[in-house]
């Protein structure tokens, strides 16, 4: 889990290095097109990274509800 969590970290720094490309007036529009296609496949993989999140964080929950249930 751990390195999902670097990988996501990883593609949010990717990110905001991106927009700082984007922003930058001597940006082309090809380089900018390329960076908004790049950008667009982090911010999907970082949802699905979330999403999973999401669902393991859940199954602890239940995990933790059963055991107060058990006790």
């Amino acid at each position: 889990m751990g390195n999902k969590m670097a990988t996501f970290e990883q593609s949010v720094a990717k990110l905001e290095a991106i927009l700082d490309k984007l922003a930058d007036n001597n940006t082309t529009l090809d380089e900018s097109i390329k960076l908004y296609a790049e950008a667009a496949e982090l911010i999907a993989a970082g949802h699905d990274i979330l999403k999973k999140s999401e669902v393991q964080i859940h199954e602890i929950d239940e995990k933790i509800e059963a055991m107060r249930n058990d006790a």
